[in-house]
């Protein structure tokens, strides 16, 4: 018996016996795979819900759409363009209260359409970490099929691929408030400066890429992390004039390289250093 047709199986029935379900879907590896299998379990009893607000890139929304499309399940955007103000304070906190808002969201659109459950695309991999968006998850009943499965992320990858889904390889993404260090305000501004700078570098050819803001005494730094394997890229004079010009045009003042590359939760590394958490990672990705 081929064992990734076994787990996709059981990953389908048990969504199967919620009878009709709403996913939480971002566009990424981990909720496609969960809308894949709610469409194969369910069919038009499931949807997938997308909730469109400043965090989330006008890419990120393009490819939620053209994987819900390739999918087949109806596929619902709820705007939301306000910032909340226990978000936009950007505490360390802040992916507890953003879960919160966009969750309870999606549950209450859920609950017009008389669906029975929410589901999500957590995985093992969510586990462990201060991640205080799992506990909102927890408080609001949202059911992680993926994470109850047992899967972590190479599994849901290799998973996604025998699907045939489009996203299988899909770098890893987080909402663009994770860009912002804790206790600076996050508004609509600054996050539009961040994706702007971030498309910048993904035409330039980059796959897994951050851009950093950090408010500094005379304006701002954007910090650009890359995969460690894509740093050797920015070794060539003229890519660094062009990139440095483009992204200053944005409203840039600096902008600075990460040596070390890209790595989850790197704005985490303030809190590491003031003992506030054990964790690696809080959802700033």
């Amino acid at each position: 018996m081929n064992t990734r047709n076994e787990q996709y199986r059981r990953i389908c029935a048990a969504i199967g016996e919620r009878k009709s379900v709403a996913v939480a879907f971002s566009g990424g590896v981990d909720s496609a795979l969960v809308c894949a299998a709610a469409f194969d379990a369910l069919g038009d009893k499931a949807i997938a819900v997308t909730i469109v607000s400043p965090m989330l890139p006008a890419r990120e929304i393009a490819d939620a759409k053209r994987v819900a499309e390739f999918i087949g399940i109806e596929h619902v955007l709820l705007q939301s363009p306000v910032i909340e103000d226990d978000v936009a304070s950007n505490p360390v906190d802040r992916c507890y209260h953003c879960k919160k808002h966009e969750f309870g969201a999606v549950i209450d659109y859920a609950k017009t359409r008389r669906i029975n459950a929410v589901l999500d695309g957590s995985n093992t991999d969510d586990e462990g970490d201060y991640r205080p968006g799992m506990k909102a998850l927890a408080e609001l009943g949202v059911i992680s099929p993926l994470r109850d499965a047992r899967l972590a992320k190479p599994d849901v990858r290799a998973l996604s691929k025998e699907r045939g889904l489009p996203v299988w390889d899909k770098p890893a993404f987080a909402c663009l408030a994770s860009r912002i260090p804790y206790g600076e305000t996050i508004d609509v501004e600054k996050l539009s400066a961040v994706e702007r700078a971030e498309t910048v570098l993904a035409e330039t050819g980059f796959r897994q890429a951050r851009v950093r803001r950090h408010g500094i005494p005379g304006g701002t730094l954007a910090r650009i992390e890359v995969a460690p394997e894509e740093r050797s890229l920015f070794f060539d004079a003229a890519l660094l004039d062009a990139l440095s010009e483009k992204i200053k045009k944005i409203g840039f003042i600096y902008v600075a390289f990460e040596l070390s590359g890209y790595a989850t939760g790197s704005m985490n590394a303030a809190l590491h250093a003031g003992g506030i958490t054990n964790g690696k990672d809080s959802g700033n990705g």
